[in-house]
């Protein structure tokens, strides 16, 4: 489950930026790749830190870790 939304997350965000990056003369495969890896720490980064609390992941937890990410999808 988390594994699917990870890698959801890494095409979203960095399919997000294909156009962006060629502007600045960046190639296309690495302004998807930074901008993917930057959602896919984002993601990461707070599901650590949730982990970190009390050594276990709630399906809230997880929930608002993705939330971070997914800016079309109102954070509760």
């Amino acid at each position: 489950m988390i594994v699917g939304r990870v890698i959801a997350v890494f095409a979203a965000s960095g399919l997000s930026v294909v156009g962006a990056g060629s502007l600045f003369g960046i190639e296309v495969w690495k302004s998807v790749a930074l901008a993917g890896g930057l959602g896919v720490a984002t993601v990461v980064e707070s599901l650590s830190r949730a982990y970190l609390g009390d050594g276990k992941l709630t399906a809230d937890e997880i929930d608002s870790a993705f939330n971070l990410v997914d800016k079309k999808k109102p954070k509760p």
